[in-house]
């Protein structure tokens, strides 16, 4: 049972949300994992729209994936107010998250509150929804918002077990995430992994020169630019991506974005078999 936070300090746009799907339904696909996506994200639907069809208000409709619409006891304010009536049993958030790959992979959606401060008293309740999420599911994958206050990031962060940091290939960037390893306890832990997301191999700051300039003991982990899966991605078609890409022939353009997302995804399992041994 293991949470898996994906965040970045970054403004400009690093990936995050598709690294995180990507990874988390290529987890699915490939390991017997049973296997939850948090999205925490206010007034942004990208990471539903990966697996979905959405309508012009932003709300889920009917698709081929057979979504139905978020009710008003459905999703996590649902969940919420389930947890707040005492009626907890970890079997209870996948009754309000949706089903993606059935036994596989559940998204529970972001909240619907249209303004900021409905949007706060929701994001209080994550921490409580992971822990008992993290009874009933093999993996939580989280999908961190920089739109989320610091204090109730922070409790996310500190009951995660494995923490990605996702970064570009801007040398600004790369130059303040090196002083965030040096100056924040936080970011010293052995739960820290980095991700490059709508990565190029053909950059100057490739994983190869990055990790050196970094001087970070384990390879930077990527996820590579792919067109194909970025248009999949915005037609609600992800799962049918990768369940394309199972008999890939490695002459086929996606197999550098298959093969880096399945580094990511052997790389996390081992860190957590690490961690685990440690304890």
């Amino acid at each position: 049972m293991s949470i898996i936070t994906f965040k970045s300090d970054e403004q400009k746009e690093t990936g995050q949300t598709l690294s995180l799907v990507a990874t988390a339904t290529q987890m699915a696909i490939e390991h017997n994992y049973k296997i939850l996506i948090i999205s925490t994200s206010f007034k942004d639907k990208t990471l539903e729209s990966c697996f979905w069809e959405l309508d012009k208000e932003r709300n889920p409709i009917f698709s081929s994936n057979k979504m139905t619409a978020v009710g008003i006891d459905s999703g996590t304010e649902g969940l919420i107010r389930s947890l707040v009536s005492s009626k907890t049993n970890p079997a209870m958030v996948k009754n309000y998250s949706k089903t993606v790959l059935r036994d596989r992979l559940d998204v529970l959606v972001s909240p619907s509150a249209e303004i900021y401060p409905d949007y706060e008293k929701v994001a209080a309740n994550y921490p409580e929804i992971l822990k008992i999420a993290n009874r009933y599911y093999d993996m939580i994958f989280v999908d961190l918002t920089r739109k989320m206050d610091t204090k109730q990031a922070k409790d996310i962060l500190d009951i995660s077990d494995v923490v990605i940091m996702n970064m570009t290939q801007r040398l600004r960037t790369i130059d303040e995430v090196i002083e965030l390893r040096k100056n924040d306890e936080f970011y010293k832990k052995r739960n820290i992994m980095l991700l490059i997301g709508r990565y190029d191999a053909h950059s100057k700051y490739n994983v190869k020169n990055v990790t050196r300039y970094m001087k970070e003991k384990k390879a930077v982990l990527a996820i590579p630019y792919n067109t194909l899966y970025f248009e999949a991605c915005s037609e609600g078609k992800v799962v049918d991506y990768f369940l394309r890409l199972k008999r890939l022939d490695p002459s086929d353009r996606n197999s550098i974005f298959v093969k880096g997302t399945n580094e990511v995804v052997e790389s996390i399992i081992v860190k957590l078999q690490e961690l685990q041994a440690k304890i």
